[in-house]
């Protein structure tokens, strides 16, 4: 990870700190959602009050189970580390739910405070979230990066006019 020219580091958090075991497959399947669609966005369409929330617990039940069993990703370890070392300001922008999200960061002991989840900003790829932690650093966003697993994440900060990494 090349910090040069950075002056915070985002992190996304399953599969880049730490491992996810979410069925994506099988929680589309549940709430029905088409093989190709984003799963966010498929229920948050749902015109169904009913149906919306009962799609939204079956995601929390999916995201809680997961949240018990995931782990550091050794890289990820070693990421956060090489920020703490530089003297960077950390911070986690997620998909996941707020209980989720707070249960892998306890259980793992992430020394990160500032956290974003899809309560506190519209999801990823949209860039409402990165913008809002450079924002309260007072960092211009070019000197922030972002680092991600997968193309959200990438679309996220190039939205954001942000650097990124991708594990």
């Amino acid at each position: 990870m090349n910090l040069d020219g950075v002056h915070g580091v985002i992190f996304d958090l399953d599969g880049t700190l730490v491992e996810s075991r979410l069925d994506f497959v099988k929680m589309r399947a549940d709430v029905g959602c088409p093989p190709d669609d984003d799963i966010l966005g498929f229920v948050e369409g749902l015109t169904c009050l009913t149906t919306q929330a009962q799609a939204r617990q079956v995601i929390l039940q999916h995201e809680l189970d997961d949240a018990q069993t995931s782990r550091w990703l050794t890289n990820g370890k070693a990421m956060v580390e090489k920020a703490q070392d530089a003297g960077l300001p950390m911070a986690i922008v997620t998909r996941n739910c707020q209980q989720a999200t707070r249960i892998k960061i306890h259980n793992n002991q992430i020394p990160i405070d500032t956290i974003l989840t899809r309560e506190d900003a519209p999801p990823k790829p949209d860039p409402t979230a990165l913008l809002m932690v450079a924002k309260q650093w007072n960092l211009h966003p070019r000197h922030c990066l972002y680092v991600g697993d997968f193309i959200y994440d990438r679309h996220a900060a190039e939205n954001a006019g942000m650097q990124w990494l991708m594990v």
